[in-house]
This record gives structure tokens, C-alpha cells and sequence, in this order.
């Protein structure tokens, strides 16, 4: 019974209709074979010139101005390149025990497959290839890059069917999985890191222990840090005394939930988001939040859309939209 009802699981959390429009605007200069089928956002070799068009004061690198066409019209014009591209997109889907959690609409591992189905829809459509590192407990499992729709979905029945954690212990930090992913991939691509961030593990200096692996991912690649949070994470209901446990070391301890211990849990889950927040922007990688109790579909798009005004150059004519 289990598992024929998990095609219609699968189905609910990828409503394919809903993302045919939204694209990922990527800004990096990628590697690739493909021809003209991604807009290279930086100039250099196996890139096309295409039309010129005028100058846009803050959108455009004025190292790709067209000075011929500027000196002949005297207004600013800048040449646009359509790159030969391949887009190679790898993510990193955290299935550690902290996912195995959910008071909302849904458990945050199921959160992790929406997300991860969300960037397969927006990337594999012009025959990209999608690969994933699964990090769960046990080991990080390396599921290959394919491309096509098949490939993707089972990838995605991939993540539904991982186990869940039988025994709570810490399992690999997440730290050890960026690097692995930054050692093995070296093919310059778009890399999404889908996690709820909650290794707190730090450096002898204090910096979040993940936060170092993460820049040297972006130094490479374009990356976009997918948070997923529970509301219960934020803030924790008035029901009194509770007997809680961490999912990923196991200690256990009973807790009175009264109005100062509930605002002093609120304080310290929000100064955790700030930092989590502070470290990936100091990385310099896009941060997508998603979270159980909120349509994920709306938010993968309203910042699929702020990527594409971020990015703000317009595509040649006749270019593929």
C-alpha cells in the first residue's frame, strides 16, 4: 500500500504545469557543447556576437561595448553574445535526520524533493543534465547526471525512497559533502545546495563550519542555497511541559514550555536564521527559502523572476525564451 501511493505523492510535489514559464537565469559563463540554447552572461572564448543594442546604465558590463557602433551613432551601444553552453546542474539534497520533521503541510524531506524538482523542471528542458549528491546519515550517495524527464524523475522517486533514519546518531557534516562535491564536479555549472542549514559545527575561528566549503563552490560555480524550515523551528507552541529530542545527536531532555522559555527559544531560532542568513550572503550564492507551511510553488517562482531582473540583460532577437 506503501508504495503505490507514492506516485501520487510524487505528482503533488511536482506540479510540472506550474514551472513551464519560469526559467533560471544563469550568469556564469558555463562549459558545454550545446549551441545557443543558454545566454552566456560574461564574455569570453565560444561565444557568438550577436546584435547591438543600446547601452542600459547599471545592467550592462561596459566591457561589452561596441565602440564602432558608439563612435558612429554617438550614443552607448554594447554587443550582446549568445555563448555555447551546456548547463550541468548539480545539487546537494540533504536527507540527514533533522528533515525527517514536519508540523505543516508537509515533512521538510518531502520539501527537499519539491525543491529539487523545481530546479529539474527549470534546467533539463534543453536537454541540460541534473545530478545530485544525497547526504543522508549514513553516507553521501552520488546519483549520476542524465538528461530528459526520466532521469530526473527517478532521481526524485530516489529521494522519496530514502531510508529514514532508524537510529538517531550524527551523520556526515554537511561541510565534508560540499567539498566532495566541489572535488568531484569541476565542470563549470550551476550547483544547488538544498538543506536546512542546522549543522552548527564551527571552526577554531567560529565561522560556521560549512561556510568555508560553500564560497570555494561559488568561487567556481553559480550556486543557490535552498534553506527549507518548519515553522515549529521558529517558534514553539504553549502546551507546557515537553519531552524533545535532537534528531541528529539524540540527547533528549524535558522542557516546561512557559512564556520566557517559548521567547527566549524564538530569539535564539531567529539569531540562528540571521547567522545562517549573514554566512551565505558573505558567500556570495543566491538564498531561496522554503518552508512547510507555505506554497513552495510561489516562492520558487518569485525568485526565479527576481534572478531573471537581478541578471537584467535582455536576449537577442530570435534567441530561444
Amino acid at each position: 500500500m506503501r508504495r503505490a501511493g507514492r506516485p501520487d505523492k510524487l505528482s503533488t510535489l511536482t506540479p510540472e504545469h506550474s514551472l513551464k514559464r519560469l526559467e533560471l537565469t544563469v550568469t556564469r559563463r558555463l562549459d558545454g557543447l550545446l549551441h545557443g540554447e543558454h545566454l552566456g552572461m560574461l564574455p569570453g572564448p565560444g561565444s557568438d556576437l550577436a546584435e547591438a543594442r543600446l547601452y542600459q546604465p547599471g545592467e550592462d558590463d561596459v566591457r561589452h561595448m561596441d565602440w564602432a557602433v558608439t563612435a558612429r551613432t554617438t550614443v552607448p551601444h554594447v554587443r550582446d553574445l549568445i555563448a555555447d553552453h551546456e548547463l550541468e546542474t548539480w545539487a546537494l539534497a540533504d536527507m540527514s535526520s533533522s528533515m525527517d520533521f514536519g508540523t505543516a503541510l508537509m515533512e521538510k524531506r518531502d520539501l527537499v524533493v519539491a525543491a529539487l524538482a523545481a530546479i529539474g523542471f527549470l534546467t533539463t528542458r534543453l536537454g541540460d543534465r541534473l545530478g545530485a549528491y544525497i547526504l543522508h546519515d549514513s553516507g553521501v550517495r552520488r546519483w549520476p547526471a542524465r538528461t530528459g524527464r526520466v532521469a530526473m524523475y527517478a532521481l526524485l522517486q530516489a529521494l522519496l525512497d530514502s531510508p529514514r533514519s532508524t537510529q538517531v546518531h550524527r551523520g556526515p557534516p554537511l561541510a565534508s559533502a560540499l567539498d566532495g562535491l566541489a572535488r568531484s564536479q569541476l565542470k563549470r555549472g550551476l550547483r544547488v545546495v538544498i538543506s536546512d542549514f542546522l549543522d552548527h559545527r564551527q571552526t577554531p575561528d567560529g565561522e560556521l563550519a560549512w561556510e568555508s566549503p560553500l564560497r570555494r563552490l561559488a568561487a567556481r560555480h553559480q550556486v543557490i542555497a535552498v534553506e527549507i524550515i518548519d515553522p515549529r523551528e521558529l517558534d514553539l507552541p504553549d502546551i507546557g511541559p515537553v519531552m524533545m529530542t535532537d534528531p541528529e545527536t539524540g540527547e533528549v531532555r524535558e522542557i516546561i514550555l512557559t512564556a520566557k522559555v517559548r521567547a527566549v527559544y524564538a530569539a535564539a531560532a531567529e539569531a540562528q536564521r540571521t547567522r545562517t542568513r549573514e554566512a551565505i550572503r558573505r558567500c556570495g550564492v543566491s538564498h531561496l527559502v522554503l518552508r512547510t507551511d507555505r506554497d513552495w510553488v510561489n516562492d520558487v517562482a518569485r525568485f526565479a523572476l527576481r534572478q531573471r531582473r537581478v541578471a537584467g540583460r535582455a536576449r537577442p532577437q530570435g534567441s530561444r525564451t
